[in-house]
């Protein structure tokens, strides 16, 4: 009895692993086929946008829905290249180019020395004064946008590159991800460091900053993104078309372009705005995952 006993316990023990495995791969199978479906309703709008900028006038007004066109053409791109007038899209991209990147560059600057305040050092109010900013940063931001406006024109920003560039530099949700991430970091790096005479702006630079470089290029991609594709704020601050970004100048090409006149050069002109930003993504999207954990600067 007893040695009938032994020999049932490793089968069930082999029948239950089978089972949990067994139901681990169907939860794998759905999930894929969730994250597929997701997948295809995302891309099939940008293939058929990609493809409508390849289309004649003819073509789009007269064929129904078709992901892809009968002839592919190449002068919806020309006549957009070559428009350097009413729609100079060229400089437009250059200028949210020159806009994002100036952006970026200061935002991480300003992101990494906040962060480190609010998180290595130790001064009255510190806590109350970083859940404070955080909780009017919920504000929405439509509701700045006349005070912005008035310091802009005050500060004789309207119709400079300035107007894009300083406002956002401290976004509380970017300085609360640093922040996060640099409490993930043992205090012991700081103590050693000040026991061997460095300043706090040492540590900083030498220590801190290597440490956190997952999560600032984490936040320099989502600057960029975001500065690249503000479309309420240039609309206001910018007049002079020659000094627009992409956003506002799409906005143009729609008077131009639109009702139906030229769908194909208004998308293709929507597709080149948008390139930038994927080849960006494609290049960070490792950077992803490592700040997923937000204790990743340590490693073992």
């Amino acid at each position: 009895m007893s040695n009938q006993v032994q020999l049932d316990q490793p089968l069930q023990n082999r029948t239950g692993k089978r089972k949990g495995a067994s139901d681990r791969s169907i939860s794998k199978y759905i999930s894929y086929l969730f994250l597929l479906s997701l997948c295809v309703v995302w891309v099939i709008p940008v293939i058929f946008g990609i493809s409508t900028s390849f289309r004649s006038q003819t073509e789009v007004v007269s064929s129904g829905f078709r992901l892809f066109p009968e002839q592919w053409i190449f002068e919806n791109y020309v006549a957009i290249l070559n428009n350097t007038s009413t729609a100079p899209i060229l400089r437009w991209l250059m200028n949210s180019l020159f806009i994002a990147t100036t952006h970026t560059f200061l935002v991480v600057i300003v992101i990494s020395i906040t962060g480190y305040g609010y998180s290595r050092m130790n001064f009255k109010g510190r806590d109350t004064l970083f859940f404070t900013l955080l909780g009017i940063s919920f504000f929405p931001g439509v509701v700045n946008l006349i005070p912005s406006y008035k310091i802009i024109d005050a500060l004789g920003w309207v119709n400079t590159s300035w107007a894009m560039i300083i406002p956002g530099l401290a976004g509380m949700g970017n300085i609360f991800l640093v922040r996060q991430f640099m409490n993930g970091l043992p205090k012991e790096l700081d103590e050693s460091a000040r026991v061997d005479g460095a300043s706090d702006f040492r540590i900083y630079l030498s220590i801190i900053v290597p440490l956190i470089k997952p999560i600032l290029i984490v936040c320099a991609l989502f600057s960029f993104t975001g500065s690249w594709n503000d479309f309420l704020w240039p609309v206001i601050v910018y007049t002079d078309v020659d000094k627009m970004p992409v956003t506002a100048g799409l906005l143009l090409l729609q008077d131009i372009y639109g009702n139906y006149r030229m769908i194909g050069q208004l998308m293709g002109s929507a597709i080149l705005a948008i390139i930038p930003t994927m080849l960006l993504f494609l290049f960070a999207q490792k950077y992803f995952v490592q700040s997923i954990n937000l204790n990743s600067g340590i490693k073992g």
